[in-house]
């Protein structure tokens, strides 16, 4: 049985959806000013296995994400560029979605724009001025904290001892600090929509509220984001939709936040110079590689980045990759009768082991962490079978083997790994041809006393990010 923890409540409860066999999914998209960096990365990698996960135990998912296209920052990026906000928020939606593909991401149902859904923000604002939570000033309009008597339940804060945060603008005119803009008057030069208070644009939380309950109705199930959401941006999204409402009972169910990159446990942020691009990373490991780096720590963990960890990733991931190959190579090659003489048996059940203890540390919060170490005493096992049948003169039993492999493939395929054949593996073959080329090369130079050409070879690889080391069993590189 699904039991998630649910930030509104802080404990973990037992998945119940709203409607039977069908599960509702609103993630908070990006704002597309620049790209996306590995902290955009992880939610859209763990709400893509909420997902796969979810399919995978019988539900049929909703799944809606955002794309905030008009925003400050992207303003600002098109001055800077002479462009229109209009080009730059296209530009890196592309982008982003070039990124998803790459790191083996299921496509949304639905990607809505705040631009093109301006008619359900203005009319969302609209009840909220009537119902007395919202009120214009000058063309703008701002939402009363005050006025919603559960402000502060999803934080745990309580109102009278807030400060201005992340995004809240100090506006002297407020009949409280803590009131925030649900439309901002049009400036000059500034893209603009029209609206019963005049020209302008809407304020950040109104739109996830408003597009949320357009593609997923008043309820749905859960709601996602990353921690930094919390407060006040879910906050703020909480109070206007269920004063909406006029209830608490809607909006969403259950919200699920993941939790900070850090970068030598120091956390990311562009005022560092820590941020480290996804575009960027995907010239040096594949998709499926930094995608195994994040779902290494169940998603609430902090998650630090740095290469040497990408690194252990990246050969823990390689193991697999190879086990995989392995079962399919004594698949496709390895004689064995079709019923077979249950050599696999012992494997089998192995494999049955791993998947009932893969499901449970996946109903168990969607702990992916657990989840993949079910996956490694599976692939020993797989190898040391394919090495029997080989070696050991084992008859091979193809129905089990199959079996255990099509088990091994499914929790695979709930990770989204191992699944397409990327062209950063087909790199890495290469690349450790070459390098064998290059290191005899380098031995018979050694052996012939060509120290001239034995330490260009190694200072040439140093140039380009390969070191070499010379030991007493042989000689092993490492890129750097």
């Amino acid at each position: 049985m699904l039991h998630i923890y649910n930030t509104l409540t802080r404990r973990k409860e037992e998945f119940q959806p709203l409607t039977e066999g069908k599960v509702s999914i609103y993630c908070c998209g990006i704002t597309p000013y620049n790209y996306a960096h590995i902290g955009n990365a992880r939610p859209a990698v763990f709400w893509d296995v909420v997902r796969r996960y979810l399919k995978a135990i019988g539900y049929k998912v909703r799944y809606v994400q955002n794309f905030t296209d008009i925003d400050d920052k992207i303003i600002q990026r098109a001055k800077e560029e002479n462009t229109t906000a209009e080009e730059i928020a296209d530009r890196y939606i592309k982008i982003y979605m070039d990124t998803l593909e790459a790191l083996n991401i299921w496509a949304a149902d639905v990607y809505p724009k705040v631009s093109e859904n301006m008619d359900a923000i203005t009319e969302m604002i609209k009840h909220l001025v009537v119902e007395g939570y919202a009120y214009p000033l000058e063309g703008d309009v701002y939402y009363s904290v005050e006025k919603f008597k559960d402000y502060g339940k999803l934080s745990g804060r309580r109102l009278e001892d807030m400060e201005a945060g992340a995004r809240v603008e100090v506006d002297d005119r407020k009949y409280n600090p803590m009131d925030f803009a649900l439309w901002k008057a049009a400036k000059p030069g500034e893209p603009s929509w029209d609206s019963p208070w005049g020209k302008g644009r809407p304020g950040w939380h109104i739109e996830c509220s408003a597009l949320s309950m357009k593609y997923l109705g008043e309820s749905f199930d859960m709601h996602g984001g990353g921690s930094d959401l919390i407060f006040p941006h879910h906050e703020n999204e909480i109070a206007q939709s269920e004063a909406y409402i006029g209830h608490s009972d809607g909006f969403a169910r259950y919200w699920l936040h993941n939790g900070f990159i850090t970068i030598k446990e120091e956390k990311m942020s562009k005022s560092l110079g820590n941020v480290f691009l996804v575009h960027e990373l995907l010239k040096r490991y594949s998709g499926e590689v930094i995608r195994y780096f994040i779902l290494g720590a169940q998603y609430r963990s902090p998650l630090d980045f740095s290469d040497e960890r990408v690194a252990e990733a990246q050969s823990a991931y390689k193991r697999l990759v190879n086990a995989k190959k392995t079962a399919e190579d004594l698949l496709e090659n390895a004689d064995g009768s079709a019923a077979g003489p249950e050599t696999a048996k012992a494997l089998l059940e192995k494999a049955k082991e791993a998947k009932k203890a893969f499901f449970e540390a996946m109903d168990d919060d969607f702990n992916t962490a657990l989840a993949i170490g079910c996956l490694f005493p599976l692939i020993k096992e797989f190898n040391t079978y394919a090495g029997d049948v080989k070696s050991r003169g084992v008859v091979f039993d193809r129905e089990g083997f199959r079996t255990a492999f099509d088990i091994f493939t499914e929790m695979t395929s709930i990770l989204g790994i191992l699944e397409k054949e990327e062209a950063g593996q087909a790199d890495d073959a290469l690349v450790e041809g070459l390098m064998g080329v290059l290191l005899s090369i380098r031995q018979d130079a050694r052996a012939e006393k060509n120290w001239t050409l034995s330490d260009k070879i190694r200072d040439e690889l140093k140039n380009i990010g390969i070191a070499i080391e010379d030991t007493p069993q042989g000689v092993n590189w490492k890129k750097l």
